[in-house]
C-alpha cells in the first residue's frame, strides 16, 4: 500500500471515529441544559429585551482582538525564507508590542476582571 492511500485511509478513519464519537457522547447523559438551543447564559424563555452586559461585551471583543494576532503572526515561519527576514520580525515584533501595551493597558483598567 501506497503511503498516500495509507494516509488517506488513516484520515478517513480518525474522521469517522471522531464523528462518531461526538454523535454518541451527547446523547449518554442527556439533560434541560444541554438539550437547550442557547448556551449564552441568558433565560431562553424569558424576555428578549433584557439589558445586555457590557462587560461580557468587552471580554468578547478582547478575545476577537487577541484572536486576530494568530491570524496576523501565521505567516512569520515563511518570513524568514524572504530577502530581509529582518523587516519581517520588525513587524511581527511591532504586532506583539501593540498587543503586549493593549493587553497591559487593560489589565490596569480592569477591563479583565469579570466580577467585582
Amino acid at each position: 500500500m501506497s503511503l498516500i492511500t495509507s494516509s488517506v485511509a488513516a484520515t478517513a478513519l480518525i474522521s469517522l471515529i471522531l464523528v462518531f464519537i461526538t454523535f454518541w457522547l451527547p446523547s449518554l447523559s442527556p439533560d434541560n441544559e444541554k438539550l437547550s438551543p442557547y448556551e449564552c447564559g441568558f433565560d431562553p424563555l424569558g424576555s428578549a429585551r433584557l439589558p445586555f452586559s457590557l462587560r461580557f461585551f468587552l471580554v468578547a471583543i478582547l478575545f476577537l482582538l487577541f484572536d486576530l494576532e494568530i491570524a496576523l503572526l501565521l505567516p512569520l515561519p515563511w518570513g524568514d525564507q524572504l530577502l530581509s527576514p529582518l523587516s519581517t520580525l520588525l513587524w511581527a515584533a511591532t504586532i506583539l508590542i501593540l498587543l503586549t501595551l493593549g493587553l497591559i493597558y487593560e489589565w490596569l483598567q480592569g477591563g479583565l476582571e469579570w466580577a467585582e
